[in-house]
């Protein structure tokens, strides 16, 4: 967890180019940025760094950030989706907890696949499309740069006023779920969890 804004780099150095600044809170809910260490270094004069999953384009981008400044959280929860399954798993302590059916993006504008990371919790408005509850990822469309005045950015998120049927390829890139699977989902994934999408081997 980030306890101050962060420079993220390139090489664990600060003469390193910068290739992303990270903000301190994430823009949506306010809530405090996590993101998932991925490895470790000490730089020189003995500056510890953390090489971190970061949010935005390019997906699965990573980089180098200062230690100091961060809170160390335990990540006990993880998400896989396979998208051949049109089926969301979720982990905990590596023990499968629950199987969910989904909604994923038509051939037009697939959900991305790759390693991500949830960013924040949203819950919505009653009644606001893909409510109650949005958990955005890291993760960003590749056929949509922008989305309704947003980046594009990929969801886990409800069918609230958008219906979709469980099982089907039908959305705009994300992922959709029962109201009561997201639920369940938003009462316990917290920021930083892991997020696994891949094609996976056809169903017959």
């Amino acid at each position: 967890m980030l306890l101050t804004a962060h420079g993220a780099h390139r090489e664990p150095r600060a003469g390193s180019p910068r290739v992303l600044f990270v903000r301190a809170d994430r823009p949506i809910t306010g809530e405090q940025t996590t993101l998932p260490v991925i490895g470790r270094s000490t730089g020189p004069g003995g500056v510890r760094w953390l090489r971190v999953m970061l949010p935005g384009r390019p997906d699965g981008s990573t980089g180098w950030i200062i230690q100091d400044g961060t809170r160390e959280l335990l990540a006990d929860w993880r998400i896989t989706v396979d998208l051949a399954a049109r089926r969301l798993q979720v982990y905990h302590d590596g023990r499968s907890m629950r199987i969910f059916q989904v909604v994923i993006g038509k051939p037009s504008t697939p959900t991305p696949t790759g390693q991500f990371f949830v960013e924040e919790t949203v819950q919505m408005p009653v009644g606001h499309p893909g409510g109650p509850f949005a958990l955005a990822l890291s993760a960003r469309s590749n056929a949509l740069q922008e989305f309704e005045g947003g980046p594009g950015q990929i969801a886990i998120h409800g069918r609230e006023d958008l219906g979709g049927t469980l099982g089907a390829a039908e959305s705009h890139g994300c992922i959709r779920l029962a109201t009561t699977s997201i639920d369940w989902l938003a009462a316990r994934i917290d920021p930083g969890t892991p997020v696994k999408v891949y094609a996976g081997t056809p169903t017959r």
